[in-house]
């Protein structure tokens, strides 16, 4: 069984923070449009924008466009779209950024996904705290909370390769917001993963969940596609199934960073990652992690077979897994829940 301390430096909290930055100097909202003057940002710059204006049917008729910035903004290969809902950056992979493979880790493409986050919210010029608060967001002492992450890799990039990643927001309920991701490899322009997550709003006094107000999702909406758009189709993707809670002792529970057993990350790499936050975990904690193999609970051979713990994907098998986070307390006080599917690794030649 694991037992780790967690600090602000834990990967465990890899994905768990995707703010906006840049506070509004001056933002007009209404129901049909936006006009938004100009971005104050840190130390009195100022990012002059041009003016977003919906039309009746929402359509986007002038898109932000930052004319000057920060030094990061004007080197960084990033920038929104034509139609100002959707935001793309490219990424050169690093050798650190490779595994002994030479492709990047499951933790770099998480990373990134992060980062482009980020640069998505800093570039419609929302607030300078990192959790994409709102002007409403701010006044309420509110702050963006994840729910959700399902991450699927379909073909990790290697070292110097040069990564597309596309991200968006979308209203999620009553009570979330979407954001989802396309990766792209730059040069030939295939898809090579796509991700999806859900956040949800907190009080950050209370720690208590709030339903999302008519102001905020105005606030936000006004930056996102009218209409539903999802980088994986929910009918044919584990994303939204249900993850069933792992008792305690799981299956694999070692004394090691990782409860996987060997000869699945010795032969297999991972294909699909979906965690689901339940609570939050503080700063010197002690937690403890279990791994089981979903289904009958028996690592099979997928030559010619189709064992319950075996899934199914445009003929391509994966063994799946269940994982559980919880404290190392008598309670076991969920953290998250994850299931992960492997596929067999490619032939060296």
């Amino acid at each position: 069984m694991l037992k780790a301390s967690c600090n602000g430096s834990d990967r465990v909290q890899f994905m768990a923070q995707c703010g906006f930055a840049g506070q509004p100097a001056s933002v007009l909202v209404r129901r049909r449009s936006v006009s938004a003057v100009g971005f104050r940002y840190p130390m009195n710059r100022v990012l002059s924008v041009r003016a977003i204006v919906s039309d009746r049917d929402g359509a986007v008729v002038n898109r932000v466009g930052a004319e000057a910035g920060t030094l990061a903004d004007r080197l960084r290969l990033g920038s929104l779209t034509e139609d100002g809902l959707s935001y793309k950056e490219k990424f050169i992979v690093r050798s650190y950024e490779v595994g002994i493979n030479k492709t990047a880790t499951v933790e770099t493409i998480a990373n990134l996904l992060q980062e482009v986050g980020c640069n998505h919210a800093q570039s419609v010029g929302y607030s300078t705290d990192g959790f994409a608060t709102t002007p409403t967001m701010r006044k309420l002492g509110l702050i963006w909370v994840t729910a959700r992450m399902h991450i699927e890799v379909y073909k990790y990039p290697a070292w110097s390769d040069v990564v597309e990643i596309e991200t968006w927001c979308q209203g999620e309920g009553r009570v979330g917001i979407r954001r989802d991701f396309i990766l792209k490899d730059y040069a030939t322009d295939q898809v090579i993963g796509r991700a999806t997550s859900k956040w949800l709003m907190m009080n950050q006094e209370t720690r208590r969940l709030q339903k999302v107000s008519d102001d905020v999702r105005e606030e936000v909406l006004i930056y996102c596609p009218r209409e539903p758009r999802l980088a994986i189709p929910e009918e044919d993707s584990n994303c939204l199934k249900k993850i069933p809670k792992l008792e305690d002792p799981g299956q694999y529970s070692r004394l090691r960073l990782m409860s996987m057993p060997q000869e699945i990350i010795d032969s297999h790499e991972l294909h699909s990652i979906t965690l689901d936050y339940r609570r939050e975990c503080q700063r010197d904690d002690i937690v403890d992690s279990l791994t089981s193999i979903e289904g009958d609970g028996v690592l099979l051979e997928v030559n010619g077979t189709n064992g319950s713990s075996i899934a199914w994907e445009h003929g391509q098998a994966y063994q799946q897994f269940l994982h559980l986070l919880k404290l190392s307390t008598d309670e076991g006080l969920e953290i998250n829940r994850g299931r992960t599917a492997w596929r067999k690794k490619a032939s060296r030649l």
